[in-house]
């Protein structure tokens, strides 16, 4: 088999794994994009190695134990990963990325979906002078 036939297969991973990345706004799907991602990687790797190891007389095969590694450490990934979005999804009700990225940088004061949540910034600054 030739070298082109793996390398497309991984390109075509990873560019769907990147715009998984990038359109999605769920979590949970931005993470199995990243594992597709690390799979296409894991392709890439094992078939320069498979590569390689025809050319060379001796071979140690990094490419599968590299392979092997990118493997535990992405489970660890996903198994943390996962555990942080089901713990924002009990205390906000929602894995919605744009949503987080409004949480972290505080509820913004000229959104008309926070106007019924108490006083702006600058009455509370008026009423404390």
């Amino acid at each position: 088999m030739h070298l082109a036939y793996p390398a497309v297969l991984s390109a075509l991973l990873f560019c769907t794994g990147l715009y998984g990345v990038l359109a999605r706004r769920n979590a949970i799907l931005v993470l199995m994009s990243v594992e597709l991602m690390l799979n296409a990687v894991n392709l890439n790797l094992v078939a320069f190695d498979v590569w390689l190891s025809r050319a060379a007389a001796e071979t140690l095969h990094s490419g599968q134990a590299l392979t092997l590694f990118t493997i535990a450490i992405a489970a660890a990934e996903i198994g943390i990963g996962l555990a942080i979005v089901l713990a924002v999804h009990r205390n906000r009700g929602t894995s919605d990325i744009d949503k987080l990225r409004d949480t972290a940088e505080g509820p913004d004061p000229e959104d008309p979906e926070n106007e019924g949540s108490g006083t702006s910034a600058a009455e509370k600054a008026e009423a404390t002078s």
